[in-house]
């Protein structure tokens, strides 16, 4: 049996800042591992309401990196190209099931349903993840990522 995550019971531990012509994501969890997963859910709830989005399928996406920031990075470019990718899929839950922070790894199910124009509001479109200010903060005092988002 899969864990319930934060996502799945609506907690959300992200927040969008303004940046000069971007956004700025700022995710956290009680680990690095759910800073992630929010990264992504944040990164979707930018381009439509995620509350409208159901579980209908799932999808396993996998990225690597040279260090934690360009894992990062990997990371929410392959599940942004879910959405640029036909047919379009929004992402509502992520799950990390490998999380290898000495090989920089990750491999994830990420949950929703293809983007339905009529039942999903067209928020603003993604077109990039860049790595401008990327910061990650991994200590006991807090698991957060700051990612600048190209729009």
């Amino acid at each position: 049996m899969a864990a319930v995550s934060n996502i799945s019971k609506g907690i959300k531990k992200y927040e969008y800042l303004d940046h000069t012509a971007d956004v700025q994501l700022h995710a956290w969890g009680d680990d690095l591992k759910e800073a992630f997963e929010q990264a992504v859910v944040a990164m979707f709830g930018y381009m439509t309401e995620i509350e409208k989005v159901d579980i209908e399928e799932e999808k396993t996406i996998e990225a690597e990196g040279d260090d934690m920031i360009s894992l990062l990075f990997h990371f929410l470019d392959e599940s942004l190209f879910l959405m640029c990718d036909d047919p379009y899929f929004i992402v509502k839950e992520v799950e990390i099931t490998e999380f290898d922070k000495e090989n920089f790894k990750i491999k994830a199910v990420e949950r929703g349903e293809d983007f339905d124009l009529k039942k999903h509001p067209q928020g603003t479109e993604v077109k990039a993840i860049t790595y401008s200010n990327m910061q990650i903060y991994d200590n006991e005092e807090k698991h957060e990522v700051f990612v600048i988002i190209d729009i």
